[in-house]
């Protein structure tokens, strides 16, 4: 299994969250709209070509040290750095199209529910996006509201309906679980992901849906704040008893974007795994325990951190390798850079399979030879 992490923006691999917001592959932000200036002179086109660019006071001509980020001024001097993880959201037309995204199995989501799509139809003439469960749950016919706008929903099936370009923005009512759901449905470019905290963790949902129209207006109006994450791209590539590959066989090999993490442990075996991780090709470890989490960033909050590591901010490029209960006293989680390519595979000599999942899903087993 190789893992990369893509970082191109305009491969539409980014995910952003901003004040949770996903970063979408057309060109929303400031694309063709005139630059305009900053406090310190910068149009919006110098720092969209440059993302490191130091601001300047245009009448200054001496720059001041800057300490751990932050503006540090001297007299009339002053600098800033732009983050390159932080954006601004512009639309470049009206969004039209809205996925709205709820917790499954939770009833103290139904009325928030109820409620946001109504108003988005009725208020803001919006064409609202919703799976096609939601449509059976026979709790929703209560709400009277819900029965006057339900012909009005749009459905799509998840593995059935394609929402590429369909989709302007997305809508998430639950906790940090949702909104990895919604990820998972966008494989190429992810639309901008609004998360309404309404669910146990809350990582990456700082919104609160007690005035939930003022800030869906702000984003409609395009004045919201973008982080971007970044997604590790996976391939499972399988081999059967003569060698063979999947792409020999003419199969396509398992090909995953996740938002969180991947994890490779030893399933209902009761022998511990015994897995080999090379580092652009070279071997560096064998990791011999319960398993092995390869976490992005925002992942690094979430199964990594349980497990022992520590935290990342989301704007640091680096992958985060983190042991599972490992059989050693010395392992301890590991981060490379962003642009590396990591193998994970069986070792020879281990008793068992492995088994791998990606954001929680999509389960499947590695056995000797696969990678």
């Amino acid at each position: 299994m190789s893992l990369d992490s893509d970082l191109e923006l305009n491969r539409g691999n980014m995910v952003a969250k901003g004040e949770v917001m996903f970063l979408p592959l057309e060109q929303r932000i400031i694309e063709d709209l005139m630059p305009r200036e900053d406090e310190s002179g910068m149009t919006d086109s110098d720092i969209r070509n440059n993302n490191n660019v130091i601001n300047v006071n245009k009448t200054d001509k001496n720059i001041s040290a800057c300490q751990n980020g932050r503006v540090e001024s001297t007299n009339q001097q002053y600098r800033t750095i732009q983050d390159p993880a932080s954006q601004r959201l512009t639309w470049y037309k009206p969004p039209l199209t809205v996925l709205v995204i709820k917790k499954v199995r939770d009833v103290a989501v139904l009325s928030p529910f109820v409620q946001l799509v109504q108003w988005l139809i009725e208020e803001k003439r919006m064409v609202v996006f919703v799976e096609a469960q939601v449509m059976e749950d026979s709790l929703l016919d209560q709400y009277n509201a819900f029965s006057t706008i339900k012909d009005k929903l749009m459905t799509f099936r998840d593995g059935k309906d394609d929402l590429t370009d369909k989709i302007d923005f997305i809508i998430c009512l639950g906790g940090d679980g949702t909104l990895l759901y919604a990820s998972h449905l966008f494989q190429e470019s992810v639309p901008p992901v609004m998360a309404f905290h309404l669910g146990s963790l809350g990582f990456l949902t700082p919104f609160q849906f007690e005035n939930f129209q003022e800030q869906v207006n702000n984003v409609l109006e395009g004045n919201a704040a973008l982080t971007l994450r970044s997604r590790l791209r996976c391939i499972v590539m399988k081999k059967d008893q003569k060698g063979k590959g999947d792409e020999a066989q003419g199969k396509k090999p398992t090909n995953l974007l996740v938002l969180n993490e991947v994890v490779v442990d030893r399933g209902p075996s009761p022998y511990l795994s015994n897995i080999d991780l090379f580092l652009d090709g070279k071997h560096i470890t064998s990791v011999q325990g319960d398993g092995v989490i390869v976490s992005t960033p925002t992942g690094s909050t979430a199964y990594a951190v349980a497990a022992g590591a520590s935290m990342i901010h989301p704007s640091v490029p680096a992958i985060m390798v983190t042991p599972i209960c490992p059989h050693s006293l010395s392992f301890r989680p590991i981060v490379v850079p962003a642009g590396v390519e990591l193998k994970i595979s069986v070792s020879r000599d281990s008793r068992n399979t492995a088994w791998v999942s990606f954001d929680g899903r999509n389960r499947q087993e590695l056995l000797h030879g696969d990678r």
